[in-house]
């Protein structure tokens, strides 16, 4: 059964191009899904989940942390922004993200977007890892349709998206998010389009099952 993740520059087309993958396959797409899986068993708001998934911690909050562990007495006068100092609800965030990032592998005939899934189930037979990326101009004029903000704006939100991407896989995983090494196929969807794009990861998942049947 095949399992399939895709990871992407914002405005790149994932969930588009996912959802014509996952209908060729009659196959499972997992995305916003997957927070609100999360968000239902740590009986936590969605949104509270979003806000951790795929943005990494600045070194303010690792600071923050960091000081919360310290013995009784240290650092005098300050009171943490958490009513127990040593739960970080991020850590639970993350732990059952790719808990059940694995157990959507286990079932197979899925297409995972990002959450890091690649990563997580890196090294893992029958995988079949997807990159997709667009040049900037391309992701802008999708973004500006979708999210209706100035062409600045979304400029600034689009490559504040994709710095958050990719530190946030080197913190967790300590590999580099768009290295080529890392993928099995990369696909310029400004170039070729969803269509063509999902047709290009449908023939390279059929050339890759045998090498992992």
């Amino acid at each position: 059964m095949p399992i399939v993740t895709i990871s992407r520059e914002y405005g790149a087309g994932g969930s588009s191009v996912a959802g014509i993958v996952a209908a060729e396959l009659r196959a499972e797409v997992v995305d916003k899904k997957l927070i609100e899986e999360v968000a239902d068993r740590l009986a936590i708001r969605p949104s509270d989940v979003e806000a951790e998934i795929e943005r990494p911690r600045t070194l303010l909050e690792r600071l923050v942390r960091s000081f919360s562990s310290l013995e009784p007495g240290m650092g005098a006068g300050w009171t943490p922004p958490y009513p127990d100092p040593l739960y970080d609800p991020r850590k639970d965030i993350i732990q059952l993200t790719e808990q059940i990032i694995r157990e959507m592998a286990d079932g197979g005939n899925v297409v995972i977007v990002g959450r890091g899934a690649g990563f997580v189930l890196r090294g893992r037979p029958g995988v079949f890892r997807v990159f997709l990326r667009a040049p900037d101009d391309d992701r802008v004029k999708t973004l500006m349709a979708r999210l209706g903000l100035a062409e600045a704006e979304t400029r600034r939100k689009m490559h504040e998206t994709d710095s958050n991407r990719a530190a946030y896989t080197k913190q967790l995983y300590g590999h580099d998010w768009c290295d080529p090494s890392e993928y099995d196929l990369i696909v310029n969807t400004g170039r070729v389009g969803y269509e063509t794009a999902a047709q290009m990861i449908l023939f390279g998942l059929r050339e890759h099952a045998p090498a992992h049947a």
